[in-house]
């Protein structure tokens, strides 16, 4: 059985790890992979056919702990404690909830005190107790009669006519005053653990499509002698189409991971692939996964020609492998924001040729539940479908080069 400590309005957790209000999905996926001998029988809940209206859920089945993620930026926002029989639970290192100690309203008055009358929900026939940060709901459909109070009356918990031993029936670690207006905070500084992230990308484009990215990117270094720096650093960076992989290296950062292609699934809807001259060499990707952006380089002259960005839907096959890209491009009609298909064909124009169907398989495991996906061409852009209608990612591809509009730094290496 876990035994955590609740911090309200930041993190519930021990010694080992927390789950932290504003932590990636990404990073709490991680700790229940490190810890899976112990937390055991976890589901990702999330809307399938519109991923946006719902929270991605983590469901701590074996413990009675869901973790509400925001479903657009999806930092963790909501922490609830469902089942409090399955965990012990401590605040200021004192317990209000184990095996031995039942989490009675008497028992929440002597660890928290009452500081405002409760609310009851006859819908719900729950009598709610809010604190900053953190509330208990009590179940009353045991009782014959809903409790009496006054709210005048708020010297403690007795005053509100609650009878004795009403007990906990559910937990919230949230952040401000308000559980449904919550919303997910910045990500807290113990999360940044050495990496870069984005805020927002904007697509820098010109009438016959894109040029490049400007990234608002956020870090939380360490300063001198070890100490970390108690801000987090916003930082402003531009990358193009022909930039060099110094430039980019100067810009963002090392990669997580440069990734080599080994073949080219798409060279055969070039209009002429039989005429294209085999590479002795492959081209190479910097995959910067905190970013959820890809970026491609020419083998030969080591120069961008192409931009991935990530949209981490869940139920598309990369899933979790990179955070959400938050990126923006920009449309001569001003309109809400989406990520839906037919809202940007609206925009941007229909495509004129026929989608291809990409399927994702590894060469271990041959199957993708999740199945296959559908690419579009606009504008120098490729608009990766899934099949209820959300973008997946988004390839950007630079004007074709000729070599007197090579950089005089890589005119040398061509070939």
């Amino acid at each position: 059985m876990l035994d955590l400590e609740v911090v309200p309005e930041r993190s519930l957790g021990n010694e080992q790890w927390e789950f932290a209000l504003g932590m990636p999905f990404s990073q709490a996926i991680s700790i229940l992979q490190k810890h899976c001998r112990i937390i055991k029988n976890v589901q990702v809940l999330y809307s399938e056919q519109t991923p946006l209206s719902h929270d991605l859920i983590l469901n701590l089945t074996q413990d009675g702990i869901k973790l509400l993620f925001d479903a657009t930026n999806q930092r963790l926002k909501v922490i609830e404690v469902y089942d409090l029989s399955k965990v012990k639970l401590k605040y200021c290192g004192v317990h209000f909830n184990s095996q031995t100690i039942a989490p009675t309203i008497e028992q929440i008055d002597q660890s928290f005190g009452a500081t405002h009358p409760g609310v009851y929900n006859a819908a719900e026939q729950l009598f709610h107790l809010n604190f900053r940060g953190l509330s208990f709901s009590f179940q009353l459909d045991s009782w014959n009669e809903a409790p009496k109070y006054e709210p005048n009356f708020a010297m403690g918990l007795a005053s509100l006519q609650i009878p004795h031993g009403a007990m906990v029936k559910r937990m919230h670690i949230y952040t401000g005053n308000n559980l449904q207006e919550t919303r997910a905070p910045a990500m807290p500084l113990a999360c940044f653990l050495g990496n870069i992230y984005a805020e927002c990308v904007d697509v820098l484009r010109d009438r016959a499509g894109p040029l490049g990215l400007r990234l608002r990117l956020l870090t939380a270094g360490c300063g001198l002698g070890g100490m970390t720096d108690s801000k987090v650093k916003a930082l402003e960076r531009s990358i193009y189409f022909g930039d060099s992989c110094q430039d980019v290296l100067g810009a963002l950062g090392s990669p997580h991971k440069v990734f080599y292609k080994s073949e080219d699934k798409m060279k055969i809807h070039s209009p002429s692939p039989h005429k294209q001259v085999p590479s002795k060499c492959n081209d190479y990707f910097f995959n910067y996964f905190t970013l959820g952006v890809d970026i491609l380089f020419d083998s030969t002259t080591h120069l961008v020609k192409k931009f991935v960005l990530h949209t981490n839907y869940p139920g598309h096959y990369n899933f979790n492998i990179y955070h959400r890209c938050d990126f923006k491009i920009p449309l001569v009609i001003k309109k809400g924001k989406s990520y839906s298909w037919d809202q940007i064909q609206e925009l941007l124009g229909h495509p004129m040729e026929k989608p291809v169907v990409l399927h994702r398989s590894s060469s271990a495991n041959n199957t993708n539940p999740f199945g296959s996906t559908f690419c579009f061409g606009l504008q120098r852009m490729i608009f990766e479908v899934m099949q209820n209608n959300h973008i997946a990612s988004v390839t950007l591809y630079g004007a074709p080069r000729t070599t007197s509009h090579a950089r005089p730094e890589s005119s040398s290496s061509s070939h």
